[in-house]
């Protein structure tokens, strides 16, 4: 019998993780509940990504979980006070991705506001010697409001600031190192800002807190991205702003029921749409892969974590 730890690996594993793990673990992809029963008392470890998560049903399933490493930073869908209850260890891939996420916030902001994805069609479609597109609307002086300030906010504040745009920030407290002014009133921050960034966690406090009233405080000349979690924002609500053209626009990486997203946003010219892909760089997901397997490695041999969360 092998001496290696049992894994169960609930997300499909990159090829890096894969051949690291491979060496070190016995390796159990998931299948069902049902298959998962004749193995389930070797299970020592987990590896999941942030949006799979461990559906409660499945660490009830395994008597002799003692660490689960995530790939991302989203811990939304594993329940962490079970997780302490049983001292499971949960560490995540977080300040791998800060950079990458906080640059495609920037990203879908500036496509959203200047046009960039209707225009590439425009001139693909061969309008262009025929008719003008639309005037796309400056970032300069504008003001961004970001929702979330922990890390990758915090980064999307320092981005935004370079193009010369005033920043506040909404969070669950202030942070006295920022220069950056705290407003604690979500409504209030929409109706200051012109984009209204969302980098919050998801979760049940977090969840449909971008709403109607949001939306109308933020207004037709205001734009909402969002590179946090498609829970956080009330989509029956986002879709009726940005049909009746009550907000002037909206970039969005992430969505309710992703991949099978609401068809309704496709047909939306005042939309730029992205795949969950924030951190989807070669650099980013390689070391965030590395950074899975090192910390099942560094448990299974000193009972540590690198970047625990509990």
């Amino acid at each position: 019998m092998s001496s290696k730890p049992d894994i169960l690996t609930i997300d499909p594993l990159v090829p890096v993780m894969k051949e690291r793990l491979e060496k070190s673990f016995t390796l159990h992809p998931y299948t069902s509940l049902e298959n998962l029963k004749n193995i389930a008392p070797a299970i020592r470890g987990i590896t999941t990504g942030g949006g799979s998560g461990v559906p409660s049903e499945i660490m009830d399933a395994l008597p002799n979980l003692e660490v689960i490493s995530v790939n991302g930073v989203g811990t939304d869908r594993i329940n962490l006070d079970e997780a302490r209850r049983r001292n499971i260890g949960v560490a995540t891939t977080q300040n791998t991705l800060t950079d990458d996420v906080a640059d495609m916030a920037v990203a879908l902001m500036m496509a959203v506001m200047r046009g960039i994805v209707t225009n590439d069609t425009f001139v693909r479609a061969g309008k262009w010697p025929s008719a003008t597109p639309p005037l796309g609307r400056s970032l300069t002086r504008k003001k961004v409001g970001i929702a979330g300030f922990g890390h990758i906010g915090q980064a999307i504040a320092k981005r935004v600031s370079a193009f010369g745009m005033e920043v506040a920030y909404f969070n669950s407290h202030a942070r006295p190192e920022s220069t950056c002014h705290f407003e604690p009133d979500l409504k209030a921050l929409a109706t200051w800002c012109d984009v209204l960034i969302l980098a919050v966690s998801g979760g049940p406090r977090s969840a449909n807190m971008i709403d109607r009233d949001i939306l109308d405080a933020l207004g037709k000349d205001g734009f909402l991205v969002n590179i946090a979690r498609g829970t956080v924002v009330d989509e029956a609500a986002l879709l009726s702003a940005l049909q009746e053209k009550r907000i002037a626009g909206a970039g969005l990486d992430v969505f309710q029921n992703e991949p099978n997203i609401n068809p309704a946003f496709l047909s939306l010219p005042n939309t730029v749409l992205q795949a969950h892909q924030a951190s989807a760089t070669v650099e980013t997901r390689t070391a965030m892969a590395n950074l899975v397997v090192d910390n099942l490695i560094a448990y299974f041999t000193d009972k540590t974590l690198l970047t625990p969360v509990i």
